[in-house]
């Protein structure tokens, strides 16, 4: 059992009935590898908070937001994208109480983007099966929801690798091309990391459980980049 539960839980203001789906929600997949008592992952949790996840964001969009479907998807996936969540998670300080192998944690999975991302979705389907739904809300009230207006105001709703192509063609009068610099992990279990390429120049790099994933990390890394160096 995870000794950090009772820590996690004060931040979280949430105290679980059920400790065992906590510690759960906190279990690498990788871990299992070295510890054969442990059953079973956060992966099927992650599977129900992205679900949930997805839910109660186009219900809080389509309560406050008059647009079309079309800018509603837009702003729902900007606010739930692995950067985004995985911000969240380490407010919350998450990637402390993860349960890791040591190889994973000698990589640097407690700051991982995209396992911090995948166990905000596994807490939040261990709160929704330990509280209910209207705690699973207001734990997104708390979280995910107050970035959607930010996301609005400032057109944050377009994908990285939209906006970047966009941009990089305005400045640079080049499309930029994206590579995939490593893989690793079985098959049912890849990880990528992904490189985004202006000619010869790589602007920014990004990592993800699918290519898609790790491109789009990319490009928002490069975003990142241009803006500090005040290129846009």
């Amino acid at each position: 059992m995870n000794i950090g539960l009772a820590k996690l839980e004060k931040k979280l203001n949430i105290i679980f009935s059920n400790k065992d789906i906590l510690n759960k929600a906190l279990t690498h997949r990788s871990y299992l590898n070295e510890h054969k008592d442990s059953e079973e992952s956060n992966e099927r949790l992650e599977f129900l908070g992205d679900s949930i996840l997805q839910f109660l964001t186009s219900e809080y969009l389509y309560k406050n937001y008059s647009s079309p479907e079309g800018l509603l998807t837009s702003y729902r996936a900007a606010v739930v994208r692995t950067e985004s969540l995985a911000e969240e998670s380490a407010k919350l300080g998450v990637g402390e109480f993860l349960m890791l192998s040591k190889g994973e944690e000698a990589t640097g999975g407690r700051t991982r983007p995209y396992i911090l991302a995948n166990t905000f979705e596994a807490l939040l389907g261990a709160i929704y099966l330990d509280q209910g739904l209207e705690i699973s809300r207001k734990f997104l009230e708390k979280t995910i929801f107050p970035k959607i207006a930010g996301v609005v105001k400032e057109k944050k709703y377009k994908d990285s690798k939209s906006s970047f192509q966009e941009l990089a063609q305005e400045r640079k009068n080049v499309t930029p091309i994206y590579k995939i610099l490593k893989e690793w992990g079985p098959d049912h279990d890849k990880n990528f990391k992904a490189g985004v390429f202006i000619t010869d120049s790589m602007e920014g790099t990004g990592e993800g459980n699918s290519k898609q994933k790790a491109e789009e990390a990319a490009a928002q890394n490069a975003l990142e980049k241009w803006e500090a160096r005040k290129l846009v």
